[in-house]
């Protein structure tokens, strides 16, 4: 069941070279939205929670004195590092810890993020912890989007050829998903909303080495689940998926929700 899983540190393990190449990156149109909507003026501190490489905090740091990303994955702050240097961020610090530990002593933010992370911790406590983080009119952001969609059926098939019907994650399964109904969680921790703003959807191409990497970028089909098999799981992927050069996918729209610690 789902509640026996525990969260371990093969979670992504062997994720990080993939990620970045095998997600499509958040539209630049979020980063836009999130500073209309709270007025984002390059001041104040953003913290990303399970910020893996980056992928929300790079398009936000613009918007903010200082960027933290905070992830238990080092190779994901590692890679995160290398793509803020690259883009010529000086702003970003990367912390590497888990959910679970904050405060941490990181001290307080304008915005704290959770883009496709919450679900992976203990939840209550965590959502508990950074209310308690956020400055006078702070906000915490659940973003609920789609970076990763499979473009063929042979992907999953090929999966659970190599690793059986039930969703690995981590050194443990999980056969029912992870959890929702998020909302609950930050109310009980005393959060008010939430207030929605949406990003349309976008219909994207990508290759065959983007979809490989996307496979890889995936909990439940991290590189080491695959052991010894890796290069044969992946030749075997390629052989299936051609002769297709590139595949055309629709993503779903991009939802925030915006939880107040007041009402608004």
């Amino acid at each position: 069941m789902i509640d026996a899983w525990e969260w371990d540190p093969s979670l992504y393990s062997g994720s990080a070279p993939y990620y970045a190449r095998g997600r499509v990156a958040y539209p630049a149109e979020l980063a836009t939205a999130f500073a209309a909507e709270l007025g984002l003026d390059g001041s104040g501190r953003l913290l990303d929670v399970g910020c893996g490489p980056g992928s929300l905090t790079l398009p936000l740091a613009g918007s903010f004195e200082e960027a933290v990303g905070l992830d238990a994955d080092g190779d994901m702050l590692a890679e995160a590092g290398r793509l803020a240097a690259e883009a010529g961020l000086g702003n970003c610090r990367w912390v590497h810890r888990r959910a679970e530990e904050l405060p941490a002593g990181l001290g307080r933010f304008r915005l704290v993020t959770f883009a496709q992370s919450f679900h992976w911790f203990d939840r209550p406590r965590v959502a508990a912890a950074v209310r308690g983080m956020l400055a006078p009119g702070g906000v915490c952001a659940h973003v609920h989007a789609s970076t990763h969609e499979s473009v063929h059926p042979a992907i999953a098939e090929l999966v659970r050829e190599y690793l059986g019907p039930v969703r690995r994650a981590g050194r443990g399964s999980l056969p029912d998903g992870t959890l929702g109904s998020e909302a609950a969680v930050y109310r009980a921790a005393g959060f008010h909303g939430p207030r929605r703003f949406e990003v349309p959807g976008r219909v994207v191409t990508r290759t065959i080495d983007e979809v490989v990497a996307g496979v890889f970028s995936l909990s439940s089909s991290a590189p080491h689940l695959f052991g010894g098999r890796r290069a044969e799981f992946e030749a075997e992927l390629r052989r299936r998926l051609a002769p297709a050069e590139t595949f055309t996918v629709r993503l779903r729209e991009v939802a925030v929700d915006l939880w107040f610690t007041r009402g608004c």
